[in-house]
């Protein structure tokens, strides 16, 4: 629904930001409204997030952060605007505005809230029946897998008689309808037009909440080897299995202490983590993570861990969802997989090997990428034909990622995997290192070409025509990027043109096309950037530098190539600091100083780093 300005302004003036931020993030006050603590959106040792009471916003100048109260509640909790509104009005004492309905829409209203009362009734009667005498059988099964009382009744566990039609009975006893007991779900009307029956039947029941700890729909667990396993309701207007996690509303405030989340294979595995004190582990509903659970599992955390099997199952699964996950991947948004031992579960672990055992193979979980490295890693690799096949299965990976700058560092990061395994020599065309063992540095200074037309600090101008240099030597000198790929993979340009066919050349290069400057440009020709490279590198591009044209040697390209770079970098992060200086004034805060400090020291470790690269140091 939508809220007024006046109403938002209402709850705004009613909570302070720094009370709300508070139960997340240990908070140190710094001046008059003035906060600052650790981000709760990436790691970090040194604080870089603030809170302005006055302003109503946060700000983390690590990451990037930033919002209102609302955004900081939907971030952390996982909720939709509408949701978050709501929550902070109740807490500041504000009734929530009723919305002017048309005829249709409240028939609507009505309509959704009658289900979620038959959905919610049915819960209950499943409850019920497990006292019932025929319940015997569920409540052996539920003590046999160890469940407590309290567990099951904390997660509402009920049990479905074996009659064809005892639910129905019930629900419509109390004034629901046949017909709408088959909208939900709960009963099933053969097409034959025989008498319609109940679903679920001697069947352990686990009811299915939404966001808001509704049910919506139920998970049977067969109590009889003559059924199939597990059974779900139906895909409805109401349920939709590929958009639901089990226990998802019951770990919001667990997260919000632990910062962690847990993904198991069903629901007893949550049931039994939940009761050994574990409780922020969600579930699938029977079949592997969509995209819309994956969304759902990052609005609470940026990398869930995966529990699995570490059987051959176990494995094809952890693949399977780390391929779908690849491209909607983004900067903080990944995947950790945890590998038990092979027929082992979470509850066989707890009860064979203690809980601290469970939390051992949590705390060792493997990241994303190195799940990836390790299912193409498989086999023998003794030939260059394999070692080729081996960095293409790779590549083909990263093409399947959207996001262009977690793209790059996943090119670097299996560059990286390629020379741990087959050492240092690995190199896109088989050629050795020009540079290997030498510091680039400590060449003659008779070899320093002047860099100062056209490459000073600051100015998008001169921004832009750094990049043009940048770009520009690569088409002339590929072959200097035997050396640079891994430094060359990691820089972006804010000219979208120039960004885009760098991206496109660090593809070509990454994949083993061999490092010639004919090829190269008859590759981009093929993808459309002939005009762009024709600017860059014809009589005309306007670019003067020695090192760029094609006739300078291979050692001046390199030196003027890093040079550039180097320039490149400063003159982004001063840009970034006279910035955050300018917006901290225009905030009025007194901690500029410090801001602007870390970003000095930023900017003297990324120099560092590009200064000390290993390709070149001694």
């Amino acid at each position: 629904m939508a809220f007024t300005e006046n109403f938002l302004e209402q709850i705004r003036s009613r909570t302070h930001i720094s009370e709300i931020v508070s139960r997340r993030v240990r908070l140190i006050r710094k001046g008059r409204g003035e906060h600052s603590g650790l981000c709760p959106f990436h790691d970090e040792k040194t604080p870089s997030f603030t809170v302005n009471d006055i302003k109503g916003f946060y700000h983390c100048f690590g990451c990037g952060a930033h919002g209102s109260i609302f955004d900081f509640v939907m971030k952390t909790d996982g909720l939709e605007f509408p949701e978050a509104v709501e929550i902070l009005a109740t807490e500041a004492g504000l009734q929530i505005p009723k919305k002017d309905e048309n005829l249709h829409e409240k028939e609507n209203r009505l309509k959704r809230e009658r289900v979620l009362n038959l959905l919610k009734a049915a819960m209950e009667w499943f409850r019920g029946q497990m006292n019932d005498h025929d319940g015997s059988l569920a409540l052996r099964y539920i003590k046999d897998r160890g469940i407590l009382p309290a567990t099951a009744e904390h997660f509402s566990i009920g049990f479905a008689p074996s009659a064809r039609n005892q639910l129905k009975k019930a629900m419509t006893t109390i004034g629901f309808s046949a017909k709408e007991l088959i909208l939900v779900g709960l009963i099933i009307q053969p097409e034959d037009g025989r008498e319609s029956y109940d679903r679920f039947r001697n069947r352990l029941i686990f009811p299915i909440t939404d966001k808001r700890g509704r049910p919506v729909g139920f998970g049977g667990r067969a109590l009889s080897e003559s059924n199939a396993k597990y059974l779900n309701s139906p895909e409805t207007k109401f349920f939709h299995k590929g958009s639901l996690l089990y226990n998802l509303n019951g770990v919001r405030e667990e997260i919000k202490n632990l910062g962690s989340l847990i993904v198991v294979e069903g629901y007893t595995d949550v049931i039994s983590l939940w009761q050994a004190g574990i409780k922020n582990a969600v579930a699938p509903l029977g079949t592997a993570l969509t995209d819309a659970q994956m969304m759902e599992l990052w609005r609470l955390t940026s990398e869930p861990v995966l529990s699995l099997d570490g059987d051959s199952a176990g494995t094809r699964a952890a693949i399977r969802v780390a391929e779908n996950a690849l491209p909607l991947l983004k900067p903080n948004q990944s995947l950790r997989f945890s590998f038990l031992p092979s027929g082992e579960d979470p509850d066989s672990i707890i009860q064979k090997k203690g809980i601290e055992a469970f939390h051992k193979y949590f705390e060792n979980s493997l990241p994303l990428s190195e799940v990836l490295w390790r299912s193409a890693f498989v086999g023998d690799f003794s030939t260059p034909e394999r070692q080729a096949g081996l960095r293409q299965t790779l590549y083909s990976l990263v093409d399947r990622m959207k996001d262009k700058s977690v793209q790059k560092y996943y090119q670097r990061y299996f560059n990286v995997k390629l020379e741990e395994a087959f050492g240092n020599d690995f190199r896109q065309d088989g050629k050795k290192s020009l540079f290997k063992g030498r510091n680039v540095s400590r060449i003659s200074p008779r070899h320093k070409l002047s860099l100062s037309d056209g490459l000073g600090y600051g100015g998008g101008g001169l921004a832009r025509n750094r990049e043009r240099v940048l770009v520009a030597t690569i088409l002339n000198h590929p072959e200097i990027l035997v050396d640079l790929i891994e430094t060359a993979a990691s820089v972006q340009f804010e000219s979208e043109d120039l960004d885009r066919l760098y991206s496109r050349i660090i593809d070509i290069v990454g994949k083993g096309e061999p490092l010639d400057r004919e090829i190269l440009k008859e590759q981009l020709k093929k993808s459309g950037e002939e005009s762009l490279v024709v600017q860059l590198t014809g009589k005309n591009s306007g670019l003067v530098e020695h090192f760029i044209k094609a006739e300078a040697t291979q050692e001046e390209a390199v030196i003027g190539w890093l040079d550039t770079l180097s320039m490149h970098m400063r003159g982004a992060i001063k840009a970034d600091c006279l910035a955050a200086v300018k917006r901290l004034a225009d905030e009025g805060s007194d901690t500029a100083f410090e801001q602007l400090k870390a970003l000095k020291e930023i900017e003297a470790e990324s120099l560092s780093r590009l200064e000390d690269n290993d390709t070149y140091r001694k």
